[in-house]
């Protein structure tokens, strides 16, 4: 399997777990206990709902793949790709009713020009 694919499920792991930690911290349970004052029933409450610890399991796997990728490339190409993360997790969230505005869309155009630059590099 090529090192740019084994990077993209990295990234892709990584977005998902962006959506699983928000649909966690978007609880009934958990926006309740965030509007307590900090404690160890907050912070019980957050770090056992089952799509904060999905979340982090999906970040543990996708930092696991990522160790591949860093095996195999120069830190110095493999981090900017980090931005297709940027990308996916904007386009999703577009999909899934939050606002995109125009700045924020000239910053992924930004970030994918980015990224065609040092693939190509």
């Amino acid at each position: 399997m090529s090192t740019f694919i084994v990077a993209l499920c990295s990234i892709l792991i990584s977005a998902a777990a962006q959506f699983s930690l928000k649909a966690g911290m978007s609880a009934d349970a958990v926006k309740t206990a965030m509007q307590q004052p900090f404690s160890t029933k907050t912070l019980l409450t957050v770090l056992t709902d089952k799509f904060v610890v999905g979340g982090f399991l999906l970040y543990g796997i996708g930092a696991v793949v990522w160790l591949w990728v860093l095996s195999k490339w120069d830190v110095s190409k493999a981090y900017p790709l980090v931005g297709i993360g940027f990308v996916v997790t904007a386009a999703v969230g577009a999909m899934l009713g939050e606002h995109l505005t125009w700045s924020r869309g000239v910053g992924i155009g930004m970030i994918c020009l980015g990224i065609w630059f040092i693939s190509n590099s």
